[in-house]
């Protein structure tokens, strides 16, 4: 079999794999819900990822734990950004056969198999038995039954109907607690007193700010049911609701529900209180050979990442002041959300950490106390600390400073920040480059055409033989110092410091071509207000923050450059550390 003939085989059989393949990919097995009661049913959602209709897998490994009632099927199709994707989704509606932790198998699906899952099932709740026998009525009950000021509470409150129903239930409105809708309403069918029934579930998060004792007040339904047994009602004849509104009102009430919250312990001291069920600190991009180099920015991104609070209560991340390193913070980002019963909050920002002079440079562990509200215990989240040699700015360094975006600063996630790259140039510079280029040639051209001039000026003169002083001309500064003179002095006008630092060094690098960023240029100048001018640049470079009142770029640098006579180093930058939250325990 020659060569050509494998290759078209082989191809031909991955194009009839392929299908099936890109089918089984992203193939997930979930629960509506992971505890219900004896007598409820569940739904079991198998998705893949992929086009076309899935057949239907067997199903007999549920047998032995469930009762399968029936089941649905789902696809959908989305287009993001010029991507299309499909899902498809098969949904099992099962029944639980016995009290316990019932284990939801691993079932084969278009070509792979899903993940085994947990389903906690509780006998009846017995203070459900004096409803049964009605059509209509409602639950509710909280969890866990006692807490704490500013912990998460689940607040669930399920309709009951068998009959054909519409109407309103009431949401809760509680003075002194936060109140918050968690996911979407759930249905599915229980039992009751023998009776099958379906079931609207919601769920809410309360968080009370209070001490004492929490009253929830019952919630009222209020809607119209189908008689079934009267053929000419007209909510019968016309479908529900009925053409005239017929039908017969019914109401129900949810029973009222206390609960003690208390405060927090009287020992807790002076640290915030931040009562969770987990909490995590974590500070990423941190290099892995624990080597820097002076005036090339670290970026670093630290997150606090709590379930069962809100963002909002989080303290914002912070880094202190750094001993040889100036510290640039971006603005925080805050995101909430909930996994149908417990909120999850996550507050996150980026660092540019710019390291001023070789050495070694500690990042200080930072610390961060809260109470367990699983555990009834005081726990601490904590960063260890890290120290990094720092070496002189390397040969090879661009001579542009680099420029961190505070969007993009705080952009990556946790996983990714320590694979990003540590230093980047803002892209906007380089159209700027371009026409600083085209000033720098129109001002060489300008400069020829006038000695061209003078020299025909020298030698018609000098025919007419006439007496006159000879005086030198005074040369002109160098064509491409005065072109980037003009170019920062420009730039100083405008409010965009990208531009102004790249402006900046590119002139001071015409009289000091070894200056690799502003860091350098700042140690070798002996000007205390043109080194705060670069401090101030910087500042507005990496930390977003807007420009400084007072701070006169042009007149700073009108008269060029004050340099040092050794120009070998400086002291610390002069700019104040950059740190407006203290993010440790007390």
């Amino acid at each position: 079999m020659s060569v050509t003939l494998r290759a078209r085989l082989a191809l031909l059989l991955l194009a009839l794999l392929l299908p099936a393949w890109a089918c089984a990919s992203g193939v997930r097995a979930t629960l509506d819900r992971s505890r219900v009661q004896l007598g409820e049913t569940v739904t079991l959602n198998l998705s893949v990822d992929g086009n076309g209709n899935i057949d239907m897998p067997d199903l007999s490994p549920l047998a032995k734990d469930f009762q399968v009632l029936g089941s649905s099927t789902n696809s959908s199709i989305s287009i993001v950004n010029g991507s299309r994707s499909a899902q498809f989704t098969i949904g099992i509606a099962l029944r639980p056969k016995h009290v316990g932790q019932l284990k939801v198998p691993s079932l084969a699906v278009a070509g792979g198999h899903t993940a085994p899952l947990l389903l906690t099932v509780t006998p009846p709740d017995p203070n459900t038995a004096a409803n049964s026998g009605k059509d209509v009525f409602v639950e509710a009950s909280v969890e866990p039954d006692h807490g704490y000021v500013g912990q998460q509470l689940v607040y669930t409150v399920r309709l009951y109907y068998d009959v054909n129903l519409s109407g309103s239930l009431d949401e809760p409105q509680l003075a002194g607690v936060d109140v918050h809708k968690l996911g979407k309403s759930l249905n599915y069918d229980a039992e009751r007193g023998g009776r099958q029934y379906h079931v609207l579930e919601r769920r809410y998060a309360l968080v009370p700010h209070h001490a004492g004792t929490l009253e929830i007040p019952s919630l009222q339904f209020q809607g119209t049911a189908d008689d079934p047994s009267n053929p000419m009602d007209p909510g019968n004849f016309f479908g529900q609701n009925g053409l005239f509104g017929g039908g017969t009102s019914v109401s129900a009430a949810s029973p009222a529900v206390s609960l003690h919250v208390q405060a927090p312990p009287a020992d807790w001291g002076s640290s915030s209180w931040l009562p969770a069920r987990q909490l995590t600190l974590t500070l990423d991009g941190l290099p892995a050979n624990g080597e820097l180099h002076v005036g090339q920015p670290l970026n670093l991104h630290m997150s606090v990442q709590a379930s069962g609070l809100p963002a909002d209560v989080l303290p914002e991340p912070s880094l202190p002041a750094l001993s040889g390193a100036t510290v640039y913070p971006d603005r925080p980002v805050d995101s909430t959300s909930d996994d149908g019963k417990w909120m999850h909050g996550k507050r996150e920002r980026a660092f540019a950490v710019v390291p001023q002079r070789a050495g070694t440079l500690t990042i200080p562990a930072t610390t961060l106390k809260w109470f367990n509200v699983q555990s009834g215990q005081a726990e601490t989240a904590s960063i260890p600390a890290r120290s990094f040699t720092v070496l002189p700015a390397t040969a090879g360094a661009s001579g542009a400073t680099p420029a961190v975006s505070a969007s993009a600063a705080a952009a990556p996630t946790p996983a990714s920040a320590a694979s990003a790259p540590t230093s980047t140039v803002a892209a906007s510079s380089h159209g700027h480059v371009r026409w600083w280029r085209w000033i720098a040639l129109a001002s060489l051209l300008l400069w020829l055409l006038s000695m061209l001039g003078w020299w025909w000026y020298r030698r018609h003169r000098g025919a007419a033989k006439v007496a006159v002083t000879r005086v030198e001309p005074v040369m002109p500064a160098p064509p491409a110092a005065r072109a980037l003179r003009e170019a920062f002095m420009q730039a100083a006008r405008g409010d965009d410091a990208s531009i102004q630092a790249h402006a900046l060094l590119a002139w001071a690098r015409v009289e000091r071509p070894d200056l690799r960023n502003l860091g350098e240029l700042s140690a070798a100048l002996s000007s205390s207000a043109q080194c705060a001018a670069i401090a101030a640049i910087q500042q507005r470079q990496y930390g977003g923050t807007p420009a400084g009142e007072g701070v006169d770029l042009a007149a700073t640098f009108a008269r060029g450059f004050a340099w040092r006579n050794d120009a070998t180093g400086g002291d610390d930058s002069p700019l104040p550390p950059l740190y407006p939250f203290d993010l440790g325990s007390r």
